[in-house]
């Protein structure tokens, strides 16, 4: 007997039950994209690792452990000094194809959100995978208004959670300052760590010189404690910087937009200035955050484009969103679209002139864009209605030996069970006129 192969762990397949939840999450984020002024953007899921090495940092642990490199089984495949990967996030890649197709000259503020896998070496656990999906916006351009910009993208980013059906979650912000103001923020964390590094956990002991940061988002117990006693305040920044996260603040007060200064709040990623934030829910559990983004104001010039262009994004996780929303919507609830007609077949043992009838039908409801479908298997009355029942279908139409006769076919109403008989030759324009009133 040959050995079953299982799907890769940390990955999931989304299957035809629950993709509808995953097809109204992507259309209420399209509607809400259009009405902010963003367009979509699709890149390649797998980029240049030297894209990530230089973007997020190669002392960043998403470089340094989590990196899913592609190896090819010939040399000859890649050549020599090319290496790729599958991408950790959205933003690197994003901002190489601003540059590589020179939006910087097309427009001014490039207003961008994607949809995708994302990929990382994770060791997989509840609201944590190796394959994720993400949806997500980047605003890349010579702009004046910051602040105002960076309030604009955390707005939206709480717009898309209430639009997702997501309650209770909380928006963390900090600022992280101007590249000089992380230098000093670094040798802060260092000189108020180095008393306590011997009861740091191993990992974050090497995190002390490698990225400081990244001891303030560890999930130890005995690190958490360490942390929580730090008084870090904004004493890192520089008198501008103080002045555009006063800003920032100010433009999101008059949107409303309700929110909570975390100065342990930092991004992992070499990238960010200045705004950072992530939105929590406390209902997913070590792993908490639905979503986060910040400001990155030097990683346009740092990829080889034009000096001078800002850029603020943010990312939300599909996966756990869908398990902060919880089970929702039943199927018929929630599935995104239904079927107009589903048409039942009656043929005597072994005949097959109604199936035939019926398959013929099919393909002339298909062409006059009337979404339809019918059972390929040989079975009872009784039988085809319940799987036309579960087809959410509409409409069941009805082909027997009586209707061959008469050139006609039995319409049904599936919620007013309502029946009548139809001549085949306007059934077309019978059904566009009664599919066209709710039932």
């Amino acid at each position: 007997m040959s050995q079953k192969i299982s799907i890769p762990r940390g990955t999931n397949d989304i299957l035809p039950d629950e993709i509808f939840r995953w097809q109204n999450l992507e259309d209420k984020a399209r509607t809400l994209m259009r009405l902010y002024g963003y367009e979509e953007i699709r890149t390649p899921i797998f980029e240049d690792t030297g894209l990530f090495k230089r973007s997020l940092g190669p002392a960043s642990d998403v470089v340094t452990k989590q990196l899913l490199e592609l190896k090819s089984r010939t040399e000859d495949t890649v050549p020599d000094g090319e290496s790729y990967s599958l991408r950790p996030e959205g933003t690197a890649p994003i901002v190489r194809a601003y540059i590589e197709h020179h939006l910087d000259k097309k427009e001014g503020l490039s207003k961008l959100y994607y949809f995708g896998p994302m990929f990382r070496g994770e060791r997989p656990q509840r609201g944590r995978l190796r394959q994720f999906h993400q949806v997500g916006v980047e605003l890349i351009g010579l702009h004046s208004f910051q602040p105002f910009l960076d309030a604009e993208a955390m707005a939206l980013s709480i717009r898309l959670l209430e639009g997702f059906g997501v309650e209770g979650f909380r928006l963390k912000i900090n600022s992280l300052g101007s590249h000089e103001d992380k230098k000093n923020l670094s040798s802060i964390l260092r000189e108020r760590l180095k008393k306590d590094v011997r009861n740091l956990c191993p990992e974050c002991q090497a995190r002390f010189e490698r990225n400081v940061f990244r001891i303030l988002d560890c999930k130890n117990k005995e690190c958490r404690a360490v942390v929580a006693r730090l008084e870090l305040g904004d004493a890192h920044l520089s008198p501008p910087s103080k002045e555009y996260f006063q800003k920032v603040r100010a433009a999101l007060d008059l949107w409303g937009v309700a929110h909570t200064v975390s100065p342990h709040l930092v991004r992992g990623l070499d990238y960010y200035t200045h705004t950072v934030f992530e939105i929590s829910h406390a209902g997913l559990g070590s792993q908490d955050a639905l979503g986060a983004g910040g400001r990155y104001n030097d990683l346009v010039a740092q990829l080889g484009g034009p000096k001078d262009i800002g850029g603020m994004g943010f990312a939300l996780g599909i996966e756990r969103i869908l398990l902060a929303v919880g089970g929702g919507e039943t199927r018929d609830e929630g599935r995104v679209t239904k079927l107009d007609a589903f048409i039942v077949s009656l043929d005597k043992e072994e005949e097959t002139k109604a199936y035939t009838a019926a398959f013929e039908l099919l393909n002339e409801l298909r062409r006059k864009e009337i979404a339809a479908d019918m059972n390929h298997t040989r079975g009872s009355m009784k039988s085809q209605m319940r799987a036309a029942d579960k087809s959410g279908a509409r409409y069941v139409i009805i082909i027997g030996e009586d209707e061959l006769k008469e050139d006609i076919v039995t319409l049904k109403n599936m919620a007013s069970g309502e029946q009548r008989k139809v001549p085949q030759s306007k059934l077309a324009a019978e059904f566009n006129k009664v599919s066209s009133v709710k039932s």
